[in-house]
């Protein structure tokens, strides 16, 4: 009777109206609700049957996203006056067509080696192949990658980024890489582990990126000042 009473209760309540079925028709959309029609559920499903595909498109969205929140947070308007720059569709692109294929492939090749191997040594072993092997390998295409990007022409000056950013993006590497791939083999499907690296690495690039463009922004103020004035003395800038 208790359980007819509180059904009854908020029927009456809620009036049980289209907008109530529409409301929960939208909620299970998005959150994928106990039917496979949820959009994680169809995200997943696509990344079943088209891994290479989905794995470019969430790489790109993603890396595009990147550049225009870290842009956002930075304050680094461009020449038009908007956060919106040429680099967020080279980032898009270094996204689809760089970083997802060579994570496909290098995440698949770990994968396939230690493949059933469930012990405790195994997995430990795959955390260090991936420090070892899997992150310099990226770190080294996305940095010279960035430099390309950034203006970078010669070998020079790609070596040269490369070689000043390869340790401090490394360190970072080995403090996230481990705690990233250890949640992955506790928790994770294999063909799920790339968007996951990817979602990390959005956060972790959005940090970084933002952190450069407000270290360069500084640098071209503090240029700017001292052209206008030799005797410029170091001050705050708003």
């Amino acid at each position: 009777m208790s359980v007819k009473f509180q059904e009854e209760t908020v029927r009456t309540v809620t009036g049980g109206g289209k907008s109530e079925d529409l409301v929960h028709r939208v909620g299970e959309r998005l959150t994928g609700g106990n039917t496979a029609a949820g959009y994680l559920q169809a995200y997943l499903l696509q990344l079943q049957k088209n891994p290479l595909r989905t794995k470019m498109l969430t790489s790109g969205v993603l890396s595009g996203l990147q550049e225009l929140l870290a842009s956002w947070i930075a304050h680094d308007v461009g020449k038009h006056g908007h956060y919106f720059s040429s680099r967020i569709p080279k980032m898009s692109l270094y996204g689809m067509f760089i970083s997802a294929p060579l994570g496909h492939v290098l995440i698949g090749i770990l994968q396939r080696i230690f493949a059933g191997r469930t012990s405790l040594k195994a997995k430990i072993l795959q955390i260090l192949a991936s420090n070892l092997i899997v992150s310099p390998i990226q770190n080294v295409v996305y940095l010279t990658s960035m430099a390309i990007i950034a203006g970078a022409r010669t070998i020079h000056q790609v070596r040269a980024t490369v070689k000043a950013g390869f340790m401090p993006v490394m360190k970072v590497s080995w403090v996230t890489s481990p705690l990233c791939l250890a949640f992955a083999q506790k928790f994770l499907p294999e063909h799920t582990w790339v968007p996951f690296f990817n979602i990390v690495g959005f956060f972790i690039g959005t940090y970084v990126n933002t952190h450069t463009k407000k270290k360069r922004l500084e640098a071209l103020r503090k240029r700017y000042d001292q052209r206008r004035d030799p005797g410029y003395e170091k001050r705050d800038f708003p």
